[in-house]
């Protein structure tokens, strides 16, 4: 049986995972054809998961977890198992994209503001010449039940048969969508790349490289677009200190835990009905 090691950083999940072994990981998945989804949780996603039962079960039935931010990373240090690299959506989208390319994996586009699906589609292509784009789309998705653009849009997807799906919603949208979709999507593998497609098709500017890496992304994105992202930042992320300080409190065999890569738990379809 493969195994995974995860920390628990308040109530997600997170592994313990270089790039190259997260990539293996998502190769084997998507050649087991098990269908799911990978997530890459940052502070936000901890910090609403305190509050959101749904988007807490989503992360639990995850095929993946990968550490999206700087502050992700320095809490593992402080929570006992560090972390070893930042795997964003952003950071991961080239690499399983090449790696798609070289197995001839149609790859399918979704989210993204509108017209960057499709510049991010073509960018794509001219780095990879053998990437086959199984289908690409930017609908208006609702979380509510039943909501019929919502629905079209996952059967375009399904019907297109791509063999990794990238969607680029924002969260907790992206999450709670693939966790109630993961049924009806069947053997795709899903993948939430938040921002990654504005960012490769040039829409949105990504911060540079030095900012990531001193853990100063979300204050050049904060610049960018104040209006809406003051209180995501200003208001609600602080609260990941004491998210941490929390979790620091429970038993270590609490916080760090071993399980399957395959199989996994897989979601009902039934909200999407």
């Amino acid at each position: 049986m493969l195994l995974r090691t995860q920390l628990r950083i308040g109530r997600i999940g997170v592994d313990v995972l270089r790039r190259e072994e997260a990539l293996n990981a998502i190769t084997r998945l998507v050649d087991e054809k098990v269908g799911g989804y990978v997530f890459t949780p940052n502070v936000d996603h901890v910090v609403m998961a305190e509050d959101m039962d749904e988007l807490a079960r989503a992360y639990a039935a995850a095929r993946l977890s990968l550490a999206d931010g700087m502050p992700i990373l320095w809490a593992s240090r402080i929570l006992g198992r560090s972390l070893p690299e930042k795997l964003s959506g952003s950071d991961m989208l080239e690499p399983i994209v090449s790696i798609a390319a070289a197995a001839g994996w149609p790859v399918y586009l979704l989210g993204g503001r509108q017209g960057s699906v499709e510049a991010a589609a073509k960018r794509l292509c001219e780095i990879f010449p053998r990437l086959q784009i199984a289908g690409m789309d930017s609908p208006l998705m609702s979380l509510a039940p039943g909501h019929v653009g919502t629905r079209e849009a996952l059967e375009r997807v399904r019907r297109s048969m791509p063999r990794i799906l990238l969607v680029g919603l924002g969260g907790p949208k992206q999450e709670l969508l693939l966790y109630r979709a993961s049924e009806f999507l069947g053997p795709i593998l899903s993948f939430g790349v938040g921002a990654a497609i504005d960012f490769t098709a040039g829409a949105v500017p990504r911060a540079p490289a030095w900012m990531s890496r001193v853990g100063l992304e979300w204050f050049y994105r904060l610049c960018k677009e104040p209006r809406r992202l003051w209180r995501r930042y200003l208001v609600r992320d602080p609260r990941f200190i004491g998210v941490v300080w929390r979790t620091l409190r429970r038993p270590r065999d609490e916080r760090i835990q071993t399980l399957p890569l395959l199989p996994g738990a897989r979601a009902s379809l039934a909200p999407l009905s």
